[in-house]
């Protein structure tokens, strides 16, 4: 299973910013694609999820009412869409694929390399 991130990027306080990551190697059967970040000096924190057989979202405390994530059957990409971004959103953001949504890093086998998102005050 292999995991591609892509869609980081600059943008200001108060701005919008989507995140993609493409799914390919999987198969079949139940599994979940979350994504988490991780900023300087702090550990990696669960952002969202969404489980492919149920379509059913999560999100972390963060993410909540700002973020939305969705997925892209005919592309086997999720896609993360963040609004209304403040600067302690800045972070790199990581793409993971796992057999069940968890917000837990370590429940996740599979990850895609790290995309920037940096928000200006």
């Amino acid at each position: 299973v292999q995991l591609q991130a892509y869609g980081g990027g600059l943008v200001q306080a108060g701005g919008s910013l989507g995140l993609s990551c493409r799914v390919s190697g999987r198969t079949s059967g139940y599994y979940a694609v979350a994504w988490f970040r991780q900023a300087p000096a702090k550990e990696r924190e669960f952002v969202a999820a969404v489980s492919w057989n149920f379509n059913s979202p999560y999100y972390g405390d963060s993410a909540k009412c700002r973020f939305t994530i969705s997925r892209d059957d005919a592309k086997n990409t999720v896609h993360l869409q963040m609004n209304s971004l403040k600067p302690e959103d800045t972070a790199v953001y990581y793409c993971a694929s796992g057999g069940a949504v968890s917000t837990r890093e370590g429940d996740y086998a599979y990850w895609g390399q790290g995309t920037q998102v940096t928000v200006s005050s």
